[in-house]
């Protein structure tokens, strides 16, 4: 049986990880004022240069029902007998339901609520990979993922809190309180949803050491096969204080990216996270 696995812009995966790990994609899209774009045709340095320019923060919209038909059926046109497509967390958007109500007349597309965000969903996509290519068939791939959801491992460091604030995802007191303070929060993906966790101060470069040093201890048996450090147009220093942790740590394939448009529209200028499984693969 031939399986495809699919996956949305919001998994922030780059060109060359969607052609390593053999994953289709489909956008979704961004509002910058009026104009619409998908994600993938505008950068995070396009959305910072609006909101300067306009000061009007951006807003996102899921993949709507007739996108992902047209999605599935391409890639069933090319020989393929079933899919396997992972969505962004329901906790985050409409995506998952839209996905289903596509496929109510489609048969073999399976669709994942992966629970998570940006690379955190990448994770679970090159986990299924791996199964696909060992030849597993499709009721213990999907088994095996789904088991998989909960150990991924998704927090970042944000700069600011406007972001999130317009996308409601935290209150005007906190976004006060923080700025007023300086303060930069780890946000955390908790349940399907993002959680405010610890709070640094200081100098980028201090955060991002000190929350990667933070992170590092509170795993408990990560599976060390892949890491990913995602960012919105974080300085050098920032990444490479995170790599540095992770290499430290053990992990074997640390993958860098920047986020698309859609997550860099919800968390703003020089956020960066860290992200992994806390569980190794069972056999």
């Amino acid at each position: 049986m031939r399986i495809a696995l699919s996956v949305e812009t919001t998994a922030d995966l780059p060109k060359e990880l969607l052609t390593k790990y053999d994953l289709f994609l489909v956008p979704f899209t961004v509002m910058l004022g009026e104009q619409a774009y998908f994600d993938g045709e505008i950068t995070a340095a396009d959305i910072f240069a609006f909101v300067d320019k306009t000061k009007i923060l951006p807003t996102t919209a899921a993949v709507n029902v007739y996108t992902y038909k047209e999605h599935f059926n391409k890639i069933l046109a090319k020989g393929y007998d079933a899919i396997i497509h992972f969505t962004i967390g329901t906790g985050f958007s409409a995506s998952y339901s839209n996905a289903i109500v596509a496929t109510e007349d489609l048969k073999n597309v399976h669709i994942i609520d992966s629970m998570n965000l940006s690379t955190g969903i990448a994770l679970l996509a090159i986990y299924a990979r791996e199964l696909v290519d060992k030849g597993l068939d499709l009721e213990t791939i999907i088994s095996k993922v789904k088991a998989r959801i909960p150990y991924v491992r998704t927090s970042f460091v944000v700069h600011t809190l406007d972001y999130l604030h317009k996308g409601g995802r935290c209150s005007g007191l906190e976004r006060v309180g923080a700025a007023l303070l300086r303060l930069k929060p780890q946000i955390i993906v908790l349940e399907n949803k993002m959680v405010p966790a610890k709070k640094y101060f200081g100098r980028r470069v201090q955060v991002i050491e000190q929350y990667s040093k933070d992170v590092m201890e509170e795993m408990v048996d990560p599976d060390l096969k892949y890491a990913f450090v995602t960012h919105t147009m974080a300085n050098p220093e920032m990444i490479k204080a995170a790599k540095s942790a992770l290499v430290k740590r053990g992990f074997k394939n640390i993958y860098e990216t920047q986020a698309g448009a859609t997550i860099t529209s919800h968390c703003g200028p020089l956020a960066l996270g860290v992200l992994f499984i806390d569980k190794q693969p069972e056999e």
